[in-house]
């Protein structure tokens, strides 16, 4: 999937790199570049999102209306987002895109040498394996092609012991020692893995050093503010204790991952959690209340012509609602008040039905009807 995913924006890469002449830089444009590709997406999940929030009043109501009811609840809530013209699962398809594209994304920042050296798949797995032993000689842990940060170990062993590549095809401990060259940020190389304990705290030690530290910090920045507008939107959302831990913890576990790894996926970590904490808040405060209500009438009435243009077409919600009323069907009926009747009950009401329908195409024709009670 990486692979298929990641070949066309392997090609914008390869020419963000060639106009600019540095990966470190190439990865800050490029990521740049797939936030703006990813906006509408989105814009979508949040205006979803923001549309769910206004209408959690009304949702409320209807729980305190119809709470001891959840078969009259749930299709209370149905003819709800019918009527307002919302999906309450509008997020997922969006996210979901967003998720498949990021797989594209993370395997050009991760696999340079395919992508920007076009080194034949042969070669690379050739090099991976010279890597990979390497690095378990130097008490590493063994790694393969199938390891998504496999190309930026191999790099890092390529600048570290050139001369075990030298014996490769297609010129490739030159091309990638080349490329290490231009995979610098502030003269630090980010094919190496940064050091809580580096030999000699040089420029290089300092800048691989701070890379981690820096990704922890924005993604925790990040974090924070989404359970602050979290919060200060839903005042009564519950489980915050549980999603502080998490929202600190992650981040926390993303700086000792960045230490385990080559700097450079720690760089695009930085950048890419930054412009996603810029496009989030630059959305949030988009979304007001006011503009929500704008766009929510706005939905309404394109649902409203929508469906006068298309009858017989079933919208989402309506097609929730048959799918809720087949699995009642399924598990008995149920009363007005929620309460399940018994199968004599039932085949009473079916019987009704029947006898109400032939009396009708009786009259219909002009034929005498018998409901049959006195046989």
């Amino acid at each position: 999937m990486y692979d298929i995913i990641g070949t066309p924006f392997g090609y914008l890469m390869k020419l963000i790199y060639d106009i600019c002449g540095n990966y470190a830089v190439s990865i800050i444009i490029f990521t740049l570049v797939t936030k703006i590709i990813l906006l509408p997406v989105n814009y979508k999940t949040q205006k979803n999102a923001a549309r769910m929030r206004l209408l959690n009043p009304k949702l409320e109501k209807l729980k305190k209306s119809y709470g001891s009811n959840p078969q009259r609840l749930q299709e209370e809530q149905n003819k709800l987002y019918e009527k307002e013209g919302i999906n309450p699962m509008g997020s997922c398809l969006p996210m979901f895109i967003q998720m498949f594209l990021l797989f594209g994304v993370l395997d050009v920042v991760y696999k340079p040498i395919r992508h920007i050296l076009h080194i034949s798949k042969e070669v690379r797995t050739v090099a991976v394996d010279i890597a990979s032993d390497l690095l378990v000689k130097a008490g590493g842990k063994e790694f393969t092609m199938k390891d998504l940060r496999c190309e930026l170990k191999t790099m890092e062993q390529v600048n570290l012991h050139p001369e075990k590549f030298k014996d490769l095809a297609e010129n490739f401990r030159d091309l990638v020692y080349h490329f290490n060259e231009h995979f610098t940020i502030f003269g630090a190389n980010l094919g190496k893995t940064p050091s809580m304990h580096p030999e000699v705290w040089d420029k290089e030690a300092v800048v691989l050093f701070l890379i981690p530290i820096i990704s922890g910090v924005v993604q925790l920045a990040s974090s924070l503010y989404s359970q602050w507008y979290s919060k200060k939107t839903n005042p009564t959302m519950s489980g915050q204790g549980c999603m502080t831990g998490m929202m600190i913890g992650l981040p926390i576990w993303s700086v000792w991952l960045a230490f385990s790894f080559p700097a450079g996926i720690g760089f695009y970590w930085i950048w890419s959690s930054l412009f996603s904490f810029i496009i989030t808040f630059v959305l949030n405060n988009y979304f007001t209340d006011e503009k929500i209500a704008e766009i929510a009438e706005k939905d309404k009435e394109k649902a409203r012509i929508y469906a006068e243009k298309h009858p017989g077409k079933k919208t989402f919600m309506q097609k929730l609602m048959d799918q809720a009323a087949a699995e009642q069907a399924a598990q008995g009926r149920v009363d007005e008040n929620g309460e399940k009747i018994s199968r004599s009950e039932q085949n009473r009401q079916d019987r009704d039905k029947l006898k109400e329908a032939r009396r009708r195409m009786a009259e219909k024709y002009g034929d005498s009807y018998s409901d049959g009670d006195n046989e």
